[in-house]
Parts: C-alpha cells; sequence; structure tokens
C-alpha cells in the first residue's frame, strides 16, 4: 500500500514538472516576436505604411500580394522599405506582388510604405497581403532538421533553445535602451537645473539694478 502511495505521489510530481514545461514552452513562444500578416487597403490616393521597432543584427523577411476580386482590373504598387536611418532598403514600382529580405545594422524601426499606381486600379483602394518575419520567425526549421537530422523532441528543444536566444537578446536590447533613456533623462535633468540656476540668477541681478536705478532716480530727484 506504501509503495502505490509513494508511487502516485511520484507520478503527481512528474505530472506537474510536465506541466510546468509545457506552460514554460509556451510563454516562450508567446514572448518571441513571430511572423505577423497584415491587410492593409491602400486608398487612390495616399501611402499606408506600417513599422516595426527591431534591434540590429536581426533576420527581417517579408512579402507582399495585391488581393484583387475583380479580375478585370489589374491594379499595381509601389513599395519602399527604409531603415532608421532614412536609407532605403527595398524599391519596387509597378509590381502585383514582391519581397524583401535584409538584416538590421541598426536598432530602431523599419517602415515599409505602399501606394498605388495612377490608373491602374479604376479609383479604389488596393488591398494588399503583407507578411512581415523577423528574428527567429524566419528560421526555416524543416531544412534545418533536414540537414542536422533532428526529429521530434530534439527539433522541439532546438526551436525552445533559438526561443530562449532570442529573448535573452531581446532582454539585452530593452536593458541598453532603458539605460540610454536614463543617461538622456539625467543629462536633461541637469540642464534644466543648469538653466532654472541661471534664469534665478538673472532674476536677481536685474531687481538688484532695477532697486540701485530707482534709488539714483529718487535720490536725483530728492524724493528721498
Amino acid at each position: 500500500m506504501k509503495r502505490m502511495v509513494k508511487f502516485e505521489s511520484s507520478m503527481t510530481k512528474m505530472s506537474a514538472k510536465m506541466r510546468h514545461g509545457l506552460t514554460t514552452a509556451l510563454l516562450l513562444f508567446i514572448m518571441v516576436p513571430v511572423g505577423e500578416a497584415i491587410w492593409l487597403d491602400v486608398p487612390p490616393s495616399g501611402t499606408k505604411c506600417v513599422s516595426e521597432e527591431i534591434q540590429s543584427n536581426i533576420v527581417v523577411l517579408a512579402d507582399y500580394i495585391i488581393i484583387s476580386e475583380d479580375h478585370s482590373i489589374k491594379p499595381t504598387i509601389s513599395a519602399k522599405v527604409t531603415s532608421p536611418y532614412g536609407n532605403n532598403l527595398h524599391h519596387s514600382e509597378n509590381v502585383t506582388h514582391g519581397e524583401f529580405a535584409f538584416t538590421t545594422k541598426e536598432s530602431g524601426n523599419y517602415i515599409a510604405c505602399f501606394w498605388a499606381d495612377a490608373k491602374s486600379h479604376g479609383n479604389k483602394d488596393v488591398s494588399i497581403n503583407v507578411e512581415w518575419k523577423t528574428g527567429i520567425a524566419t528560421k526555416d526549421w524543416a531544412s534545418i532538421a533536414k540537414k542536422e537530422k533532428l526529429e521530434g523532441v530534439e527539433l522541439e528543444i532546438r526551436k525552445l533553445e533559438g526561443a530562449v536566444e532570442a529573448i535573452h537578446e531581446n532582454l539585452i536590447y530593452l536593458r541598453n535602451k532603458e539605460a540610454d533613456m536614463r543617461t538622456v533623462s539625467e543629462k536633461t535633468n541637469s540642464r534644466v537645473a543648469w538653466c532654472s540656476m541661471m534664469s534665478l540668477a538673472i532674476c536677481i541681478v536685474v531687481s538688484g539694478l532695477q532697486v540701485v536705478y530707482l534709488k539714483h532716480y529718487f535720490e536725483k530727484k530728492k524724493l528721498i
């Protein structure tokens, strides 16, 4: 009877550990950025843009395609992708679909803008489907598993390792960004303090000059 109780207790602990492990894995995949599918309605005149803040040395893959229900009209669009410093990373004109890939060189907002080409869409909105992937979401796990001969649990463990590395890099990026913001805030506070002291000093000097001037004026008029 005691053996049965011990066995049930050990099984309960094992199941609890398994649940904890699954919960941890689920949280890891939630925290790691994955691919996003975005639907845009581009007006006849104007531009629609999407942006994402990405740290440096991150792989970005994206493709876009026009979704048109009216087959009698074949609209075309133009697309442009720029880096935080304004560098041109992708530029296409008069296309119905396209793709771009790059590795980020600086941290910041990467912007992709789309606009409809004139007289190609019958003065109607153009619908575009954009699939945007960054970081670990860009990896082809099927090719990796085939190349390294990974199966089942080994492949899932490899995915978790990649997720942990991505989370670690993201935490480092956030910590560095917080440190930069704190430095900027401290410099701003210091400048405001110096500005306040200078303003107070100027007010005191001006008040003293006013008192001296008024005293001299009243003495000249023999009022005091």
